[in-house]
């Protein structure tokens, strides 16, 4: 089990706290899970197993009940512990390579009324299950963390912010709403290119409201 520490922000340290045999990294708003390699494992090989698609380049969706092993709901069950938002409340999850160069610009989870229209519900938050490591690159961004480049002239393209590398079995857990129901902007994020090696991750997204299967 790796008991390496994440500091972000402003390096504030929380609580650890246990759930199952899990050890859970509390800090400024982010979450770690640390799963074990071979759960990831695993769950990586069941999730391509399951695509009759060539996922590089593109996702697939996944949900829990189409995993017979059960990794899927165990991994579910965890996220609902830390998040205290029932896991019927989940999206399934997003399978997602990355290759050499390819990156995602920073964007917000939660769906903007003013761009998209009223919603049934509304992402409130996400958890970001990284199934691999990254040799170089990959990085996880945050370019408005603690007030930065919020002057109006930020390129959504670039990778500058706060920066969380990809390590195999983290989860990294992030709210885009507001108490009042409004979007965080500071829940802006996006993927640096890769420049080494190849990025796996599984985001899986939490609404407000019981989804279906």
């Amino acid at each position: 089990m790796d008991d390496s520490i994440l500091q972000v922000g402003n390096n504030t340290k929380c609580d650890v706290v246990g759930v199952d045999n899990v050890r859970i990294e509390m800090q400024v708003g982010i979450v770690k899970i640390l799963t074990g390699v071979r759960h990831i494992l695993e769950l990586k090989n069941n999730l391509i197993s399951l695509s009759a698609l060539d996922l590089v380049g593109s996702g697939m969706f996944i949900s829990a009940s189409k995993d017979k092993t059960g990794t899927l709901d165990i991994i579910e069950e965890k996220f609902a512990r830390v998040t205290m938002i029932p896991r019927e409340h989940g999206e399934a999850f997003d399978v997602l390579p990355y290759e050499i160069g390819q990156k995602y610009s920073s964007h917000c989870d939660a769906f903007d009324p003013a761009q998209y229209g009223p919603q049934k519900s509304q992402r409130v938050a996400t958890f970001l299950l990284y199934l691999s490591d990254v040799e170089e690159g990959g990085e996880t961004m945050f370019p408005f963390e603690n007030g930065m480049n919020m002057d109006g002239t930020y390129d959504f393209k670039k990778c500058v912010g706060l920066k969380v590398k990809p390590r195999q079995g983290d989860g990294l857990l992030f709210y885009s709403l507001l108490p009042n129901g409004t979007i965080d902007p500071t829940s802006i994020h996006g993927s640096c290119p890769v420049i080494k090696g190849e990025k796996w991750v599984a985001p899986k997204w939490i609404r407000d409201q019981v989804q279906d299967d």
